[in-house]
């Protein structure tokens, strides 16, 4: 589906739009005639009278056409923006169905350009189009005729007047289509830069970087000023060429009309006529001129936006199912992002029991998180067999995942809203009775509390106003409450004392009959675990519980010894 399909559900405000506009501009071509009139018969014959009613028929038109205006404007708006509304909940939906492949390949940056600028820019270039597209060409095509009405040889003037300007119209449009198109391509550049100090600002003024960011982002800025200037300069030469153009036409137009109305052929009037149709054909084609260069910057984001909405939706391949004792295994499993070559994990086997506890631990880098994603359907397997529950992972929807898989990300992510809000994110059927325990498996009891209203205390925009170890444990209970029959903790216990640490081991520890994956860079967070699994390099180096490791595997002594010191 493309950007414009939208304005299907607006059709009638898309013709009545234009459609008000062609009867404003039928009266506007009426004036000129009017005035002709009032001067000929009224001025020159002194008739007052004649030329009040001329005046009234004036104001008349003027009035009539003033409400097809507002009418047309009303019509035009109401289309453009219910499309845009529609247009942005599309977009919104798609990007939700993208996979984690494809949200990778495009990026967030560009994504939210997309969703904001772009759909903004199509709003006005839809707005504008409504209103002008017929009206601007109807007034020209109507003045040229209008003026060969009034007299065939002095309207010559028009029929070379008008095919110069829509020459140069045209060929400006053609020259800065794309070049604007590259102009919202570095536009993602620079919002990415912005996103990116406005995420880490923390960082970069804790490493005294903010005049290399400065510069950093001058040079983007600047590459995006020189394509806009770039782009401006081309549609600036429209204005004054179509100026140069109407003006030489209307100097020949009225030494033309004075040797007419010297030698007795036309009136006085009617070379007023003459000169106000040619000043209307130049305010069209001002307004056309604008009118290019919107729709132009328009089209650029509408197949910016309709490359989004074109996406092919990824459809997982199918795999082969197969039975087994064990609840979840892992048979010579290797993931490349983006395939391409190089391996983050690489021909990874494990089994694991219903009920079980298993921890993963490794150095950065080795591929822990990786595992995680694999197992959450997140990132679809590019060697080897996931299967969960007798069925291949490739098999499952995105349903039995969500109903099968609880995860707490690396990176405790919280929204704007209440506390309760967050916990029940993927859970609003839940009641107060398992949000509560949930709060408290998690140690989120003295988080709540503490607070003033508690669980009905506002959390800000990423959490803000939570520390780090509150953000992981309300994190820990969102997943908890849902109570799915596995559950992931990828090092989620980061930003924990080792207190809290141990008591929301000990309570997870109590809740029998949920697999749980803990994976963390402590031993000691892995000690109790029935089955510890080593990564060193996207590799499995080792599988055993504490002790058995600490007498088979190198790397896993190597960690626990670091981490005991780090203890001491």
């Amino acid at each position: 589906m493309k950007s414009l399909s939208f304005l299907k559900n607006y059709k009638k405000q898309a013709i009545s739009a234009p459609l008000f506009k062609l009867l404003e501009a039928s009266f506007e071509l009426f004036i000129p005639l009017v005035v002709a009139d009032m001067i000929d018969k009224g001025i020159n014959n002194g008739d007052s009278g004649y030329i009040i009613s001329r005046v009234l028929i004036l104001v008349l038109l003027a009035a009539v056409g003033l409400g097809f205006s507002i009418t047309a404007q009303f019509f035009s708006a109401r289309a453009a923006i219910g499309m845009a509304t529609k247009l942005r909940s599309a977009v919104f939906k798609k990007i939700q169905s993208l996979s984690f492949s494809q949200l990778d390949s495009i990026g967030s940056a560009t994504l939210i350009t997309r969703m904001t600028s772009d759909i903004n820019q199509i709003q006005t270039g839809v707005n504008m189009f409504l209103r002008l597209f017929l009206r601007s060409p109807f007034i020209v095509l109507g003045a040229t005729l209008m003026a060969f009405y009034v007299d065939v040889k002095g309207a010559l003037v028009f029929a070379v007047a008008v095919p110069v300007l829509s020459l140069i119209v045209f060929a400006v449009m053609f020259a800065t289509i794309p070049m604007f198109r590259k102009v919202q391509s570095r536009l993602d550049s620079v919002l990415l830069k912005t996103k990116e100090n406005v995420k880490g600002t923390r960082v970069i003024r804790a490493f005294t970087q903010e005049e290399n960011e400065v510069k950093s982002f001058s040079s983007e800025n600047q590459l995006l000023t020189k394509l806009q200037k770039s782009a401006g300069k081309v549609s600036a030469i429209m204005n004054p060429a179509t100026f140069i153009v109407i003006n030489l036409g209307i100097a020949l137009l009225i030494y033309v009309g004075a040797l007419r109305v010297d030698s007795g052929i036309i009136t006085q009037g009617a070379v007023v006529a003459l000169y106000n149709y040619m000043s209307q054909i130049l305010v069209e084609l001002i307004k056309l001129a604008n009118l290019i260069i919107t729709e132009t910057k328009a089209i650029a984001c509408k197949n910016r936006v309709d490359s989004i909405l074109l996406l092919e939706e990824h459809k997982k391949p199918k795999g082969k199912d197969i039975k087994s004792e064990d609840f979840i295994t892992f048979n010579n499993v290797s993931l490349s992002y983006g395939n391409n070559n190089e391996y983050s994990v690489k021909n990874i086997s494990f089994s694991v029991k219903r009920g079980e506890t298993v921890g993963i631990i490794g150095v950065t880098g080795s591929g822990k998180t990786s595992v995680v994603n694999l197992l959450c359907g997140f990132y679809e397997p590019t060697e080897g067999e996931i299967i969960v529950n007798n069925k291949n992972i490739l098999n499952y929807t995105d349903r039995e995942l969500d109903k099968t898989f609880s995860i707490v990300m690396q990176k405790a992510a919280m929204f704007r809203g209440t506390i309760r809000e967050n916990i029940l994110f993927g859970a609003v059927e839940k009641s107060d009775e398992e949000v509560r325990l949930a709060v408290e498996n998690s140690q989120s009891a003295e988080i709540i509390s503490n607070k003033a209203r508690g669980l009905d205390e506002f959390v800000i925009e990423q959490g803000k106003n939570l520390s780090g170890g509150q953000k992981q444990r309300l994190s820990i209970a969102r997943a908890l409450v849902r109570n799915t029959p596995v559950l992931i903790l990828d090092d989620s216990f980061s930003a924990l004392d080792y207190k809290t640490d141990k008591a929301l081991r000990k309570s997870l520890a109590e809740q029998s009959g949920r697999t749980t994956f803990i994976i963390s860079q402590r031993t000691s967070t892995l000690e109790n675990c029935d089955k510890i699994i080593v990564l060193d390099d996207g590799k499995v180096a080792g599988i055993g519980t504490n002790s058995e490791l600490l007498s088979s595997c190198d790397e896993y002594k190597e960690i626990y010894t670091a981490c005991n010191r780090e203890v001491s």
